[in-house]
């Protein structure tokens, strides 16, 4: 609740009419913002921040998370860096949805306007951060362009997968017997896991792996998010599918699940 009484008696406002969260900037009368501001001055001007100086590092002489035991200390002093960066976070985010919804605490279900609509029954929307698009992509709504991006994703998501095993496969399996490139004298066995492979294998080698790459590209097509029947990422290979409309958007949703990850664990390899 809040305090009982008088924000301002001279414009009879009453600290129980002042609403929560951003709404309350235009309801605070202009000497309470003064006294608000003349307060934060005298804190910020009235301690020595100079460099060097206990200040300059956070120390105001208010002791309170303090110990007599140097490794307390620095305990509750980390503690208290870690808290506060959380707080930034907790409140630019309080802001944000406070500014969408009317409410710090708001519900999403009370940013009506928002674009982000369109997509929210998308496969791909999943617990816990539900539609996650931190950069905005989608902020106009344009649905041939969500669905552009979504082939996008669910390509190189496939990629990744597979890039990701053929990363694993050979440290734990072993390669191929025989030769890679029997002009060179090059086995299997001689070429290296990782990134140093690229520089053993062949140029001609090279040229067949991009010549395929581009043979798929080009021979899939666009009509799966071109076209207003398509499907992003449906090219015919029916492989995620079921009779039962649940179970197949649940494989589907799991494919776009396991790309992403991929796609984070073949850059963190």
């Amino acid at each position: 609740g809040k305090f009982p009484g008088y924000c301002s008696f001279s414009l009879n406002l009453k600290f129980a009419d002042i609403p929560n969260g951003l709404a309350a900037i235009s309801k605070v009368p202009s000497a309470g913002w003064a006294q608000i501001l003349a307060y934060m001055s005298f804190c910020e001007i009235s301690g020595d921040q100079s460099k060097g100086s206990p200040g300059a590092a956070g120390d105001f002489g208010f002791k309170v998370l303090t110990s007599s035991d140097p490794a307390t200390k620095t305990k509750k002093l980390n503690s208290e860096l870690a808290n506060g960066r959380l707080a930034m976070m907790a409140i630019i985010g309080m802001f944000f949805q406070d500014g969408l919804t009317g409410s710090a605490y708001g519900d999403w279900a009370l940013y009506t306007d928002s674009p982000l609509r369109a997509f929210e029954s998308e496969l791909g929307v999943q617990d816990p951060v539900g539609f996650w698009d931190p950069l905005s992509l989608t902020a106009d709504g344009d649905v041939a362009s969500f669905r552009r991006r979504r082939a996008v994703e669910l390509k190189h998501g496939r990629i990744s997968m597979l890039a990701t095993m053929g990363y694993i496969t050979p440290e734990v399996t072993g390669k191929f017997p025989g030769y890679l490139s029997q002009s060179a004298g090059l086995k299997f066995a001689d070429v290296p896991n990782g990134l140093s492979a690229i520089s053993k294998v062949p140029a001609i080698g090279w040229a067949q792996v991009i010549a395929y790459a581009g043979f798929c590209e080009i021979s899939a097509g666009t009509d799966d998010f071109k076209s207003p029947s398509g499907v992003p990422g449906d090219y015919g290979f029916k492989v995620l599918t079921s009779s039962i409309a649940e179970e197949k958007n649940k494989k589907l949703s799991a494919e776009i699940a396991n790309g992403r990850l991929a796609m984070m664990a073949i850059i963190g390899m």
